[in-house]
């Protein structure tokens, strides 16, 4: 629990600042050691601590490199200083208790560095990119692998991961759609939570519990035309509604620090923007940790053209609630003097410091600044062989079958001679995808020695690049070709680079790159049966030979176990179960395009004119795979869809069942998913809206009763004055394998109970 200590009201030139003080679960004795420390800080320690740079006791080269590298021996005097509170993205063990016996032994006041880094889907055993794995629709699994990161991040000498990604990406043409759970917020949440859950573990106190901190704060996944950086000009409802409830079950599963977003939000940079990180964060959402600019980004306040210079910026952004800098410095450089000045209260600045400070404490490192810093483990802890049997099967389980004309599985046992095409087929420079710095890419497992490790026989696989990436190779196609003609299966690794996922990745067209259509067409155009298998970190709009596969995988980046796992797909060892957490377009134009869209006053119907409704010229309003949608090589049906009232009284529930059965030969698992739709409401409301679901696994033949329950409380919106609420009303009901189709029912929810007829 987060226990409430004191709430300090100020009054600044910006208006009423609400400061709420929570240790988390501190003793008395903590608190007392953190406020006499308070009490005997110089107004430059209080902004060291406030400070976070790059580590150059064990430099890495993260994204950014060049940006305020120092050496390290001028950063160990920043550090004796008492000039530096957290340093980030280093690993090792070594360095950081170098680093650790400066700030403990040889600083005035001995306070602990916090060491941070970017873990976002592995350290050395890299996992599928966050967008891959929420295709499992699994918390359960996402809990798993963020735990395995967490217990090898800590053995490399790390307590923080600027991890999750929570915010909801409604345009797949923004290159960060990969590190995040995708476009539905229902699902968003329920796996951030997962995440946090899996990094901290149960004791922020135990060496392998690794601090969360969701990002980015907030409405980043809403940027204009996907363009990274960009300005938000977005309703009060749609934040609250859509991009605000992830991060509060963000914090609700634990999370103590957040990151402010790069982005501006109706014409206020996040960084500077009181509203969101004190009215809103700390005030309405009881946020009691502490937040991080995201890199620079207080300093950028000056290019935003909302700060005259990088003492403004500094004013700015500590007056808004960012209470630790992140590598631009610019605290460390201005607060002592715009203190002095009167332009920021001390008050503010210990209220920033103390949040930091009892972080730290709930961590532990008051009373162990070496937490996290054990060499044994560090050599026990990395890339165990429980950890790479984690990443094969969340892999595995991350796999979308989006199509399949009776191409897959292939049995091995038939003689089948299998071409492998494409400039993925071999390649391990791509199998991790963005923000995996820390893998070793050598070690990685591509698709060909994952087959050829599968399969009875590896000379019935023949392997052909066919082209490069973005460009063609001589006589690439026509080699392609000629392998396809010989085979009776081919499989045609196509897609993204890791480099044209990520951040600073916007793209205007999220299509296959030319010259691997061009491949793809030539290749399906011989006739045999092709499988697709697509390598990307968003969802794509496919063409032509592409779209006209006999069957298509999302493969995304898969990380360290990406041939092993493709493997098991393809030869039925597993059978796919993951479902789409973003939609797939039919063109780039479409976007951005998400299933919880609106209806309009003219919206497309079923078998209906096509005149003069919401449509493009060239294509209706729909996706080509859907949210919510993926295959499975077994047959599951849903039937006999029962609600336990048609009537959902105020205060009561309403209990959803339905059956489904596997009517294939094979085991497998379904995510059966609930969508609601509120008929009339004072705020148009989505066409579907996704409220629950459920994995249920089920042997050849085998039928079970899915339960589900509704309150009133998962029909609320936001409506006037920024409320939520829900309307009495009548309102759809699906149960169904995708946010297409299902089963259907409605029901009515009463204010109260109806009075009886007649």
């Amino acid at each position: 629990m987060i226990l409430d200590r004191r709430d300090l009201m100020l009054r600044t030139l910006g208006g009423a600042l609400s400061l709420a003080i929570s240790p988390r679960a501190l003793a008395a004795d903590e608190v007392a050691r953190v406020d006499a420390l308070i009490a005997k800080m110089t107004i430059e320690e209080k902004a060291g601590q406030m400070t976070c740079l790059a580590d150059s006791f064990r430099p890495f080269n993260p994204p950014n490199p060049q940006v305020g590298i120092q050496d390290e021996k001028r950063l160990s005097d920043e550090v004796r200083k008492g000039r530096v509170g957290c340093l980030f993205n280093g690993i090792g063990v070594v360095g950081a208790r170098r680093a650790q016996d400066i700030a403990v032994k040889d600083s005035r006041l001995g306070i602990p560095l916090l060491f941070a880094g970017d873990i976002i889907h592995g350290l050395k055993t890299i996992f599928p990119v966050p967008l891959g794995e929420s295709s499992c629709f699994d918390p359960q699994m996402v809990e798993r692998t963020a735990r395995a990161m967490a217990i090898e991040a800590t053995a490399a000498g790390l307590h923080l991961t600027f991890a999750p990604m929570v915010d909801v990406a409604r345009d797949q043409r923004w290159g960060r759609v990969v590190e995040g759970a995708g476009e539905d917020v229902t699902l968003t949440g329920m796996l951030s939570a997962a995440r946090i859950r899996g990094f901290q573990g149960r004791d922020l106190r135990r060496d392998d519990s690794l601090l969360a901190c969701p990002k980015h704060f907030a409405a980043y996944g809403a940027v204009a035309a996907g363009l990274e950086y960009g300005n938000v000009d977005i309703s009060e409802e749609t934040l609250r509604e859509t991009h605000l409830p992830p991060f509060g079950q963000a914090f609700a599963a634990g999370a103590l620090t957040t990151m402010a977003a790069f982005n501006e939000i109706n014409g206020v940079p996040a960084t500077a923007d009181s509203e969101l990180l004190t009215d809103i964060l700390r005030g309405e959402m009881k946020f009691r940790g502490f937040v991080f600019s995201d890199y620079t980004a207080d300093e950028e306040l000056v290019a935003h053209g909302f700060a005259e210079d990088a003492r403004d910026a500094a004013r700015l952004a500590i007056l808004a609630g960012v209470d630790m800098s992140m590598q631009s410095g610019l605290y460390i450089r201005y607060l002592p003097d715009l203190v002095k000045s009167g332009a920021v209260p001390m008050e503010t600045v210990d209220v920033a410091v103390r949040r930091i400070l009892y972080v730290k404490a709930a961590m532990g490192l008051f009373d162990n600044p070496y937490r996290s810093l054990d060499e044994a483990a560090e050599k026990t802890r990395i890339a165990t062989p429980a950890h790479k049997a984690l990443a094969r099967e969340s892999a595995a389980r991350s796999i979308i079958l989006l199509k399949n004309e009776d191409v897959l599985p292939i049995v091995p046992a038939k003689g089948q001679k299998i071409a492998l095409i494409g400039p993925f087929a071999e390649d391990k420079a791509n199998l991790y995808g963005p923000w995996a710095f820390y893998g070793d890419p050598d070690k990685g497992v591509d698709i060909a020695t994952g087959l050829r490790a599968a399969l009875p026989d590896p000379s019935l696989l023949s392997v052909t690049r066919g082209s490069d990436i973005s460009g063609a190779i001589d006589g690439g196609i026509a080699k392609a070709v000629e392998a396809a003609k010989a085979a009776d299966i081919v499989l045609l690794a196509i897609g993204e680079s890791q480099a044209m996922s990520g951040e600073a990745q916007s793209r205007t067209m999220i299509e296959i790159p030319a010259a691997q259509q061009a491949l793809a067409d030539a290749v399906v155009a011989t006739g045999k049966p092709v499988a697709v298998l697509l390598r990307h970190g968003r969802a794509l709009a496919i063409h032509d030979g592409v779209a006209n596969a006999g069957a298509i995988l999302a493969t995304w980046f898969l990380g360290s176990e990406a041939g092993n796992a493709i493997a098991d797909i393809l030869l039925g060892k597993v059978d796919p179960s993951a479902k789409l957490p973003v939609s797939f377009p039919w063109e780039s134009g479409q976007e951005p395009f998400y299933y919880d869209r609106k209806s309009t006053g003219r919206p497309m119907v079923d078998n209906g004119s096509t005149e003069y409704k919401a449509r493009y010229a060239t294509t209706d309003n729909s996706a080509r795979f859907p949210f919510g949608h993926g295959l499975s090589y077994t047959d599951f049906e849903l039937d006999q869809l029962k609600l336990s009232d048609d009537a959902l009284r105020w205060d009561a529930a309403i209990e959803i069942t339905a059956r489904l059965t596997n009517k294939g030969k094979r085991k497998g698992s379904e995510v059966v998913q609930l969508y609601i739709r509120d008929r009339v409401a004072s705020r148009t409301r989505p066409i579907r809206e996704l409220k629950r679901m459920a994995r249920i696994a089920l042997s050849p033949g085998e039928s079970r009763i899915v339960r589900f329950s509704l309150s009133r409380t998962d029909l609320e919106f936001v409506g006037a004055r920024s409320q939520r609420i829900a309307e009495p009303g009548l309102f759809d009901l699906w149960v169904g394998q995708s946010s297409v189709g299902g089963l259907h029912a409605q029901f009515t929810l009463y204010a109260q109970a109806p009075t009886a007829k007649g």
